[in-house]
């Protein structure tokens, strides 16, 4: 992977690839586009034709699902898993480019052991090892004439990156959150989103983050406290007593940013459009949260300039409730009755 900077001194990515065969496709930003705030750049690194990437697949294929096995609490899938559940809400720093690569390689090694594997998939603990560390450490780029290689964390393009980051927090939930709370609190993460309920005094709250920051310098605990709180793409009012859910949309994500002219196919887009209905549904606790979400998929299509979007959007309603729509009104019972059924249900991934 090269990293270059292009006239207007914004960094491209190059898969190496394209340099050998002499054509060299550049990134660059729409000027077009105004958003209210800078957007600072992360270089992630690009392995789909990285030397090691066979092996990052083969060793998440063969650590994940022990981790999904063993790992307690369950990591969170998406924000439905926190429908009428959050009350405390914390923001970690991006665990996958803050863990020490060596340390991590002796937690996995610990994680393995505490689970009484020797070998994995005929493999010995020792060679996994090995394999982790060749992945973990040959990871480099280049901008302009010097190069880098990359001495914490993983490439976010690696597949074997999230399972080491995951079992990475593994050891600090195990040691420095879940002891702390009782057996009938909430406890989930998403990567590096985490949240929990905790029914102390607020004086024990704080003292518990004081003990989680210490644990480890690289993870440091951001806490949010207050009736209206968000995790993913939820967003969670509590409104004297009452809990009422709707979708989340970041500030930074502003429906006109990325347009829809793509290579896709076009059935995609119209699943896109079955998507947005569909989490809308499973968010929306009344009918006008969900005639406002609906408005705002909606506007989202025109500010994209989707090709008819009212009759794509409406033929996307029938396809989504072909048992409880036969026209355009939508009902509070009808919709009651839908939120009820989807908001359980999991999403395809899921299954």
């Amino acid at each position: 992977m090269i990293v270059q900077r292009d006239n207007d001194n914004q960094l491209v990515l190059l898969p190496l690839t394209h340099l050998v065969n002499g054509s060299v496709t550049r990134i660059k930003a729409n000027k077009s586009i105004k958003c209210r705030n800078p957007i600072t750049l992360r270089p992630i690194m690009n392995t789909i034709h990285a030397a090691t990437t066979g092996i990052s697949r083969f060793l998440d294929q063969s650590i994940r699902p022990l981790f999904d096995m063993h790992a307690q609490p369950r990591p969170i899938i998406d924000g439905g898993h926190l429908l009428r559940q959050l009350e405390q809400y914390l923001i970690l720093q991006t665990c996958i480019q803050c863990y020490p690569q060596d340390e991590s390689l002796e937690i996995l090694e610990e994680f393995l052991r505490e689970h009484h594997y020797e070998k994995v998939q005929g493999i010995s603990i020792k060679f996994i090892l090995q394999l982790a560390d060749l992945v973990l450490k040959e990871t480099a780029f280049v901008d302009g004439n010097k190069f880098y290689r990359q001495i914490i964390g993983g490439a976010m393009g690696s597949p074997f990156t999230l399972t080491l980051a995951n079992i990475f927090m593994w050891k600090w939930e195990k040691n420095a959150i879940c002891g702390a709370l009782g057996s009938h609190e909430i406890y989930g993460r998403y990567i590096d989103d985490t949240f929990f309920t905790f029914n102390e005094p607020k004086e024990k709250m704080e003292a518990l983050i004081k003990r989680a920051n210490e644990f480890h310098p690289n993870i440091k605990l951001e806490a949010t406290i207050g009736s209206c709180v968000s995790f993913l793409d939820l967003l969670i009012n509590n409104n004297n007593g009452i809990l009422r859910t709707s979708v989340h949309h970041k500030p930074v994500a502003e429906p006109c940013v990325v347009p829809f002219i793509s290579d896709h196919p076009r059935h995609v887009f119209s699943n896109i459009i079955q998507a947005a209905l569909l989490r809308a549904v499973r968010y929306s606790s009344t009918l006008d949260i969900f005639e406002k979400e609906r408005r705002a998929v909606r506007l989202m299509l025109l500010y994209n300039g989707c090709v008819s979007p009212p009759d794509t959007f409406n033929l996307s309603l029938i396809v989504l409730f072909p048992y409880y729509l036969h026209s355009l009104d939508i009902h509070p019972d009808i919709v009651i009755h839908i939120f009820e059924n989807y908001s359980v249900a999991p999403f395809q991934k899921q299954q």
